[in-house]
């Protein structure tokens, strides 16, 4: 069996390869042919975290699940606030192939996500990019939009570690990131948006999105979180990774439908669909696209397998006999 940690994961999976790789996943979900329950999820009155078990199977790659834990006090600590395993089983045999880092794997797969959305939504010249946070979640999505749209300029907002995010920027990207006092000031103009935070209550105002914009909406993945106002969303034309999960799980998008501002018809299309050639997708330049973004155990099976593959082949992880000889 083979474990990789958080850094052999980077190494194994670049994010400009899990783009395609997040892309194919997506298609095949919304083309029915993964299985894939909705996540169960425990949250105890005993303690403030969250803990989710997401199974799935891929055809041509196979099964796995991703056991994971949302801890709030985490980047207070300098940890990740979502921590767990991804666990990949060989095929043929059913045993346990690899263990994956989860933090990282889902780093990555989000993003990728998000960049496929990105570039099958927002507009081919969009490049002026807010981000409203700026943990884990913001560094992956500025690499991945980079890979898929040239940043002419970046805006950060975050209480807290927007200058972290800016210093590490300025070690690969051309553009200087900007941090901004409020979240207005960072979606001023910006027609890239993404949302990665651990709010709880909504940072983003719909009076603040310009015309024209694409927002990957990701930081609120569990019922009761939101990022968005209700006005915002409102405003959207709105995209998602699965109808089923959106409907059952994202506050986000059930919130304005209790309050009467969207109708139960307010998703236009999964973003499956819209890569399929099923949906067109973007219906003008003025058009405000949103990807709200919840997460899918069918991007951690394909995150997961590749990551896992590459590992093998360039000698990175550590192996351990299992079953023991």
């Amino acid at each position: 069996m083979l474990f990789l940690d958080g850094q052999a994961v980077r190494k194994a999976l670049p994010i400009e390869e899990a783009i395609g790789l997040m892309a194919g996943a997506m298609r095949a979900y919304s083309a029915g042919e993964v299985t894939q329950p909705l996540r169960s999820v425990l949250r105890p009155e005993s303690d403030d975290g969250v803990f989710a078990a997401m199974p799935s199977h891929v055809p041509g790659f196979g099964y796995a699940i991703k056991a994971i834990s949302l801890r709030p006090g985490n980047p207070a600590r300098g940890l990740p606030a979502h921590v767990g395993v991804v666990i990949v089983f060989d095929p043929e045999t059913g045993y346990p192939m690899a263990m994956l880092d989860a933090a990282e794997l889902t780093a990555v797969r989000t993003a990728a996500v998000s960049a496929a959305a990105t570039d099958a939504l927002a507009r081919p010249e969009a490049g002026d990019l807010a981000l409203i946070g700026a943990g884990v979640q913001a560094r992956s999505h500025l690499e991945a939009l980079a890979a898929v749209r040239p940043l002419r300029r970046v805006r950060v907002y975050s209480p807290s570690t927007a200058a972290d995010l800016q210093r590490w920027a300025g070690t690969w990207l051309d553009v200087p990131v900007e941090v901004m006092p409020s979240a207005a000031a960072a979606l001023e103009g910006a027609d890239l948006v993404c949302t990665v935070t651990s709010a709880s209550a909504p940072v983003v105002a719909g009076r603040d999105l310009a015309p024209g914009a694409h927002v990957n909406a990701v930081g609120a993945s569990v019922r009761g979180a939101r990022e968005l106002d209700s006005a915002a969303v409102a405003r959207c034309a709105v995209f998602v990774d699965s109808r089923e999960s959106a409907a059952a799980e994202s506050t986000d998008l059930l919130a304005p439908l209790e309050e009467g501002l969207i109708g139960p018809y307010h998703v236009r299309a999964e973003l499956g669909e819209v890569l399929l050639g099923r949906h067109p997708g973007r219906g003008d330049d003025q058009e405000i696209t949103l990807y709200k973004s919840l997460g899918m155990a069918a991007q951690d099976v394909v995150a997961g397998f590749a990551a896992a593959r590459a590992a093998r082949e360039s000698g990175l992880g550590v192996h351990v006999a299992f079953p023991a000889s």
